[in-house]
């Protein structure tokens, strides 16, 4: 029997939270905190296994501990870590002899989960810092680096973005299930076609303001990219240096931001009942916050290639931020929207944008949103 519940999936500074609601969204229930007290980069649910949840926890103390739910949230317990990844493109930390096993280094911190297509029900993909894509096929209890990412041939010109070196975006097209995109900053977007053993680049179009070499092949900072739910070939990314699409799975990016007022911030979403649609919230390059004195989401439609701000800054004054993993969609019609800022807000809107609601809970400052609905 499907579960009734819609769960707003809530990963902050000081622990992780799950929010519950019916079809309405309208009202809400906030459960106590996984981990209280312990940062939570990313929460999400499995869709090919109902009730399975999963949370990417990262504590100062005992480092970086994957947990999962089998019962949507009542329980949690540790699974596999991946701990170590090596590479062949650091320096050496050997003479020369060929032999030599390669360096390792230690995951610092855990950042996106990502299930694996439906074809293949036991597998998982998880980025971490530094610069890493590790793959389980046991839903978890081992795990396995993905070499043709993580030893790229352009590694050397990677650097650390302002968050660190971290693999944040993890996409499995859901037409081709071996085609995924992986989002590193500071080295851009990668696509594979075969599964993860090669990957290419797909930053061309995208500039990288802050550099001398204003298109190059790697080197952006990309904070997020989202796919299109029923045209998995067209792309939204959001980039350190403005809003771009792409129509053709990351060959050749446009920007698209420039007739904003800002077009530099962190998220990016798309929701399956709204089809050439992608959300956006636009910051101020420094402070990194809102302008216009208010919270504003801003909506791309693709096929009048026009943008629309879906609520006045007078509806929630004040100055808002978001980190990477801030915005998320559901699968219902019409879609809900979420947004969670680093002062700790949760904005809803339960229709597509047209309406809006702040949750009344102050959470810690939020690091991820996600929706686990199995009502669609």
């Amino acid at each position: 029997m499907p579960d009734k519940k819609v769960r707003i999936l809530v990963g902050t500074r000081k622990g992780g939270y799950i929010v519950e609601g019916d079809r309405s969204r309208k009202k809400w229930k906030v459960n106590p905190p996984l981990q209280k007290g312990t940062e939570v980069f990313h929460m999400i649910a499995d869709p090919r296994h109902p009730g399975d949840l999963y949370a990417c926890v990262n504590s100062w103390l005992w480092g970086p501990v994957l947990y999962r739910s089998r019962n949507y949230g009542k329980k949690w317990s540790e699974i596999g870590t991946p701990m170590m990844a090596s590479t062949k493109t650091r320096p050496p930390r050997f003479d020369g002899n060929p032999d030599t096993p390669a360096p390792t280094y230690a995951v610092a911190n855990l950042w996106h989960l990502e299930p694996g297509p439906e074809s293949e029900p036991k597998t998982l993909f998880i980025g971490v810092d530094p610069y890493s894509l590790h793959r389980s096929d046991d839903l978890g209890e081992t795990w396995e680096p993905v070499t043709g990412l993580n030893d790229h041939p352009t590694k050397s010109k990677w650097n650390p973005g302002n968050g660190g070196p971290c693999l944040h975006t993890i996409l499995v097209d859901p037409s081709r299930p071996h085609r995924m995109y992986a989002g590193i900053s500071a080295a851009g977007l990668f696509r594979t076609d075969d599964g993860g053993k090669t990957w290419v680049t797909a930053n061309q179009g995208v500039e990288t303001p802050y550099q001398p070499e204003k298109f190059p092949a790697v080197g952006q900072c990309v904070h997020k990219v989202a796919l299109d739910p029923a045209r998995p070939d067209v792309l939204y990314r959001q980039d350190h240096g403005g809003i771009y699409v792409s129509r053709n799975s990351g060959e050749r990016w446009d920007r698209i931001g420039k007739s904003l007022d800002d077009d530099f911030g962190f998220v990016v979403a798309t929701a399956k009942s709204l089809p050439g649609r992608a959300f956006f919230v636009p910051l101020m390059n420094e402070p990194r916050v809102t302008s216009s004195g208010g919270f504003q989401v801003h909506e791309w439609n693709d096929s009048t290639k026009k943008w629309k701000t879906l609520m006045p800054p007078t509806l929630f004054p004040g100055d808002f931020g978001t980190h990477r993993e801030g915005m998320a969609c559901d699968a219902l019609d019409p879609a809900g929207i979420y947004v969670g800022t680093t002062t700790g807000q949760l904005f809803i809107s339960p229709d597509g944008g047209p309406s809006w609601d702040r949750l009344p809970f102050q959470f810690p400052a939020i690091h991820s949103v996600s929706v686990s609905s199995e009502l669609s």
